[in-house]
């Protein structure tokens, strides 16, 4: 009888092991659920990194776009930064949420390393970032033009991690609104 308690520990620690370690090997460890996705991205008014503007909710509308959160304290944010600048050269609009951050340490990280981004929200408290689910940056969400969120990536977006995404991105491009009834203005096609 003695014998068998002292097994007990480790029947205990491989069934833990087995538990815990069940999402370790998983493909998509990089995507949390967002209760966020196919909804508005949150109401906000905050101050523009680059000038003296406030930016609302409403500038996140028009075509779709991927908005990025992002801090100079971030070393992943570093690693990301030159394949925005790619995404950007080649067209991909970019709207960056400086999480955290100082402003003037912002500027300086955006003319060293290149800005890929249309503006930057600044959301130095995290409001922005806590409203959105942030866990920490960088992370990337996935904006159509009427200012859905249609999808989430935590974590460096690079050229393998577009590759998954991108199929999203260009659905929201191309994205053409349903035949409206009792004659209503359909509004088309969507850029």
């Amino acid at each position: 009888m003695n014998r068998i308690l002292l097994f007990i520990p480790l029947i205990i620690f491989i069934v833990m092991a087995i538990f815990l370690g069940g999402g370790i090997g998983r493909e998509d460890k990089d995507v949390l659920p967002s209760p966020l996705i196919g909804k508005p991205f949150p109401q906000f008014i905050l101050q523009q990194v680059e000038a003296d503007k406030q930016l609302t909710q409403s500038d996140l509308q028009g075509k779709p776009m991927l908005v990025n959160v992002w801090a100079t304290w971030c070393p992943t944010c570093k690693a990301e930064h030159q394949f925005l600048n790619t995404l950007a050269a080649e067209g991909v609009r970019i709207i960056g949420i400086n999480y955290k951050d100082d402003d003037d340490e912002a500027k300086v990280w955006l003319r060293d390393f290149g800005n890929p981004y249309e503006f930057n929200i600044s959301d130095p408290k995290g409001k922005l970032g806590l409203e959105l689910g942030v866990y920490g940056a960088p992370e990337t969400f996935f904006v159509d033009g009427d200012g859905i969120i249609r999808a989430k990536h935590v974590g460096d977006l690079n050229q393998r991690v577009w590759q998954k995404y991108k199929g999203i991105f260009d659905q929201m491009k191309t994205h053409v609104e349903p035949v409206k009834q009792d004659g209503e203005e359909n509004k088309g096609e969507k850029q």
